[in-house]
């Protein structure tokens, strides 16, 4: 997941106790003290080398992403909003600028792995320095003040959700390089509500329609959800459930991997130059395909929805399987009414988990949770979209290029974090991140 955004239209919180008696402020602080601990119980196991590796230039060390998300609040609240503050390390401005160019100069992303210090005991002192100021912010601001304040600590709150993933996926990475199959989490055996069996893969029917896109509403979003428009979408099929481990080893035991007719020409180059056989993380030996999982290496289950699939090879299996993949609107067609449920990182379980009874009440299982589903959608601005004219303006606009859309959610996503109209995006030959498939097809 791309980390950044840009302030919406967020109006603030009306500014009166609640049903549990919170005032806004209470309420807020709540808020932001119950996701920055999440980012802490999920460090809480890792040792500090664990967090200081760089396993390729796309992960960022766990250190980076605690000092990162604590820079966020630093550098879009308290220096705005503080006007005696000065930051204790100013050189921290420069290490933990991801790309925001509006907010200074950054140290080059491929080179975090460097940075020994500040140590982790040190990023941490860092975190809880800036939220004892923020907490400080809140609890003295005037209503008027509050009133602006807030979307801005908001966004920071999803702002760190987003980094929260990135660092169940990095770690995920740094972990798979060490020879010794490090385990993040103990495995928790299945979860209880799944059947043992798989249910069979139908298509569901969607008339044509032209759709209300977007979001819309009060609740936060991020300004590459907007502006709502409305679109046609022809009539076609969706699966009920993603793909499955199961199904796509018929397409790598069928020479999906060597047969170039059922890919794009670029996936096709980029297959052969990493020499790419499987998912990413899947090994076979013995005969039999193994996988590294958050729990350590385990047998690949054939019922569980495949995962770290580019979108080459999304394309190249739905070729392969007479389908296609859908389009971010029907996509979002589709899922808009869906009961929000699923397995997020709330779960911790951190592996998607097969779709079982999640089939019950619903034609769609899985719709949220578990993989992010490529869509067939090159990531571009809506009609009438134009980015925030500020350092935060740079989160989303500037990636509009070279990019295809996710959507759903995965289960390193946090379930408050998630939403229909929610855009994810990545370049096609990414797969680090837990990316699945869903098929489509037109209507016959």
């Amino acid at each position: 997941m791309n980390s950044g955004a840009a302030i919406v239209d967020l109006p603030p919180a009306a500014r009166t106790r609640g049903s549990d008696g919170k005032s806004p402020a209470d309420a807020l602080l709540a808020h932001f003290h119950q996701v920055r601990d999440f980012s802490t119980e999920l460090t809480k196991n890792l040792a500090p080398e664990d967090c200081v590796v760089q396993s390729m230039p796309d992960v960022s060390p766990t250190k980076w992403h605690l000092a990162h998300t604590t820079w966020f609040f630093e550098t879009f609240i308290l220096k705005r909003w503080l006007p005696r503050y000065q930051p204790l390390i100013p050189e921290y401005a420069y290490l933990f600028n991801s790309y925001y160019n509006a907010a200074g100069d950054m140290h080059r992303r491929d080179l975090r792995g460097l940075i020994s210090r500040p140590t982790v005991e040190e990023t941490r002192r860092y975190r809880s320095s800036i939220d004892s100021h923020i907490a400080d912010l809140v609890a003295t601001a005037d209503e008027s003040a509050l009133a602006q304040i807030e979307p801005l600590i908001t966004l920071g709150i999803h702002h760190e959700q987003q980094h929260q993933e990135l660092l169940v996926t990095d770690i995920k990475h740094v972990f798979a390089q060490n020879p010794l199959h490090p385990v993040f989490h103990e495995s928790g055996g299945p979860s209880p509500d799944r059947q043992q069996s798989e249910p069979s893969l139908r298509f569901v029917d969607f008339e044509e329609a032209i759709v209300e896109i977007g979001h819309r509403g009060n609740s936060f979003s991020y300004d590459n959800e907007g502006p709502r428009h409305r679109a046609l979408v022809l009539a076609f099929s969706l699966a009920s459930r993603p793909v499955t481990n199961g199904e796509f080893l018929e397409f790598i035991e069928a020479g999906g991997y060597s047969r170039s007719q059922h890919w794009l020409s670029l996936g096709w180059t980029t297959i052969n130059e990493q020499g790419w056989k499987a998912p990413l993380y899947w090994q076979k030996q013995d005969g039999k395909w193994w996988t590294f999982t958050l729990s350590g290496y385990a047998p690949v289950d054939e019922r569980e929805p495949v995962t770290h699939v580019s979108y080459f090879e999304a394309d190249a299996y739905a070729n392969w399987a007479g389908a296609r993949l859908p389009t971010e609107f029907e996509w979002e067609y589709a899922a808009t009414g869906q009961t929000m449920r699923g397995n997020f990182v709330e779960n911790r379980r951190f592996h998607p988990q097969p779709a079982g009874n999640q089939t019950k009440g619903q034609d769609l299982s899985q719709i949220f949770g578990d993989v992010w589903e490529w869509t067939r959608s090159s990531y571009s601005p809506y009609p009438g979209y134009r980015a925030e004219p500020t350092a935060l303006g740079e989160y989303n606009g500037k990636f509009m290029c070279n990019q295809y859309v996710l959507r759903g959610g995965s289960c390193a996503t946090s379930q408050t974090h998630i939403r229909p109209t929610y855009r994810n995006f990545f370049q096609p030959e990414k797969r680090w991140q837990f990316t699945g498939i869903r098929l489509a097809r037109d209507a016959t």
